[in-house]
């Protein structure tokens, strides 16, 4: 059933319309009653929903990254406006997202297992902006990797992409969490990559001004009101940490 699904992500990835915006995806899992989730509320905010309350009886969450495609990051690299590349890609990789994970669960429901899923986006309290259910820490506990100092998850393959999750009512085995630092901040305290790349300084050690950084995100999206409301930014994902698994390719360096 793991590797069935796995596969079946990969292979949304690869028919997609849109593929050549995505690189091949990460997925892994994670026990519905892994201890962590129980610490959302504490960690992440008391707003945060557990997977039996998506699914009465989830046994298991899936988590999925799609990362960008080089040429989406380094179109958005430097201090000039938001990249189209960077737009474009963000509308379509959340449409990806909510089909394939739609997918996904009629292909569990085929083999009599019941799924559901969250919306990638735009899916906060429009006050306090956030939300119930945060797909990053979802990753974040099922092994996809671990937070930088920039709040974005980074995985193996870096941070520029993403996220997606949903929860179902059977059984495959769980993957581990690594240790490993993947944050070349965290690591040797010599980067600032992303604190230097944020037009509006939301970031700081530990924190992010969430009301600064969505004004700026709604500032943005009136340089795409053609393409439907497209609140981004990601100045702060496009650094050294953004491409890891293709940090050979000239085009993925900063």
């Amino acid at each position: 059933m793991k590797a069935e699904l796995i596969r079946f992500v990969c292979d949304e990835v690869q028919n997609s319309k849109d593929g050549n915006f995505f690189r091949e995806p990460l997925v892994r899992f994670a026990s519905a009653v892994d201890p962590l989730f129980s610490r959302l509320p504490e960690v992440v905010g008391k707003h945060h929903i557990q997977p039996h309350d998506l699914l009465p009886g989830a046994r298991m969450v899936m988590a999925f990254f799609i990362p960008f495609a080089s040429f989406i990051v380094s179109a958005n690299r430097g201090p000039g406006p938001v990249a189209r590349e960077w737009a474009e890609a963000y509308l379509k990789t959340n449409a990806f997202i909510n089909s394939a994970c739609g997918n996904v669960i009629d292909f569990l429901i085929k083999k009599g297992i019941e799924a559901r899923t969250v919306p990638a986006t735009h899916t906060y309290d429009p006050e306090t902006l956030l939300a119930s259910w945060s797909h990053r820490s979802v990753g974040f506990i099922a092994g996809l990797g671990r937070f930088g100092l920039n709040r974005m998850l980074i995985t193996p393959k870096g941070c520029a992409g993403r996220y997606g999750s949903l929860v179902f009512d059977a059984d495959v085995t769980p993957d581990e969490r690594s240790d490993e630092e993947l944050c070349i901040g965290l690591k040797t305290g010599k980067c600032r990559y992303c604190f230097d790349a944020c037009p509006v300084g939301a970031l700081k050690r530990g924190e992010v001004d969430r009301q600064k950084c969505n004004r700026q995100l709604l500032k943005n999206s009136e340089r795409f009101t053609e393409l439907g409301l497209c609140d981004v930014c990601g100045k702060c994902a496009v650094g050294p940490c953004a491409i890891l698994d293709a940090i050979k390719d000239k085009t993925a360096s900063p």
